[in-house]
């Protein structure tokens, strides 16, 4: 597909290339390797997604003599902004009768906590989730633990978010094989949250953002004015959307002196009305008694958003002056997909195509799900 011709699965035809209103940047791409920066590249791709766990780079250099090896820190900044920070994983030299081709891939330091597995296998019950944090996160390098983000925007019926993270888990036990970002992760959706990284590498434990103006604008309009959107896709599937979601928690009761007594069953129920027919779904959990409703809710909230994705390509990776972000929202005319509205931005790949140049491809969803 040649650049400057909008295109949208849902409909045909050729559009002007984007106006003038919607400024864009000259892309530079740099990759930091302490005191030494690559800025010249064959081709790239560097992802990021609030719902991916570290968050991946490939880049292909166009010198292949740079010495780069695997194991090194590194930071990935996109027009002077830093847009990753994380470790080299694999240096590929590939030699042909042609020459030479140097390929560098990587993640976030999120991927330390993918890869990291625990060594302590101990019963965690009544740590809260600041506890546990400060407990797997000990040996793990590069991450600063003081800078740990507890967001407070959610809330429960009767607990706000914050009650929640302070709460002891009544039953959380770690196991041979698990991971840190595994642990992490389920107790972090047991509050009913998401567990993430910024670009710096500061750890996060927060819901999607779901007020404010939006900082994007994507448009695709059948005549063609205004339009920034090379393509769009818009997909609904209900293969993984219940009607109804049960999630059953268990925890110890007491008897009258204060002693375990039997397990007592808890749980929470949530319905979906956007499904038109019965379609039950029943999950166990094993953590504290609060789980079972913000678990029920994020199962709910996760359907929705899988069962709705609607995809993006622009041209260059910026708007404006701002590299376009995760974690923001957009406003979204999309007159070919019949979409009017704003919607979080929860994905993003920068990419360097030899044919297309500088494109970045975007996944939205509705706003106010996990």
């Amino acid at each position: 597909m040649r650049r400057g011709c909008l295109r949208s699965t849902g409909g045909s035809g050729t559009r002007t290339s984007p106006p003038g209103r919607f400024l864009s940047m000259s892309d530079k791409i740099s990759l930091r390797i302490g005191d030494k920066a690559i800025e010249h590249f064959l081709s790239y791709s560097i992802d990021t997604d609030l719902y991916t766990p570290a968050d991946a780079f490939r880049m292909e250099l166009s010198a292949p003599e740079t010495q780069v090896e695997a194991g090194m820190r590194c930071e990935v900044w996109v027009n002077d902004q830093r847009e990753l920070t994380g470790i080299i994983d694999r240096v590929t030299r590939r030699v042909t009768e042609h020459g030479q081709t140097l390929s560098v891939e990587g993640r976030d330091l999120m991927g330390l906590l993918v890869d990291s597995c625990c060594e302590s296998f101990v019963s965690v019950k009544n740590k809260s989730l600041r506890e546990l944090a400060a407990l797997l996160l000990r040996a793990v390098p590069y991450i600063n633990r003081k800078a740990v983000v507890y967001q407070s925007a959610a809330s429960g019926k009767a607990k706000t978010t914050t009650d929640l993270l302070d709460e002891p888990q009544t039953i959380t036990q770690i196991e041979p094989g698990m991971t840190v970002f595994e642990v992490l992760k389920a107790a972090a959706v047991s509050r009913g949250l998401l567990f993430y990284s910024l670009p710096d590498g500061t750890l996060v434990f927060g819901r999607p953002k779901a007020k404010g103006e939006p900082a994007f604008t994507l448009q695709l309009t059948r005549d063609g004015k205004g339009n920034n959107v090379i393509e769009s896709e818009l997909a609904r599937d209900i293969s993984r959307r219940w009607s109804k979601i049960t999630v059953l928690g268990q925890r110890q009761g007491q008897d009258s002196f204060g002693a375990d007594a039997t397990a007592i069953r808890t749980g929470a129920s949530r319905t979906d009305s956007e499904i038109s027919f019965y379609k039950p779904f029943v999950q166990c959990s094993n953590n504290d008694g609060v789980s079972p409703a913000l678990m029920a809710r994020l199962l709910m909230e996760k359907g929705r958003k899988e069962g709705w994705q609607y995809g993006v390509t622009v041209a260059r990776h910026s708007s404006n002056g701002k590299n376009w972000t995760v974690n923001e929202l957009a406003r979204v005319t999309d007159e070919v997909q019949g979409l009017d509205g704003v919607y979080l931005i929860y994905g993003r790949t920068f990419e360097l195509d030899k044919n297309l140049g500088p494109t970045t491809r975007l996944k939205l969803g509705r706003v106010g799900l996990i």
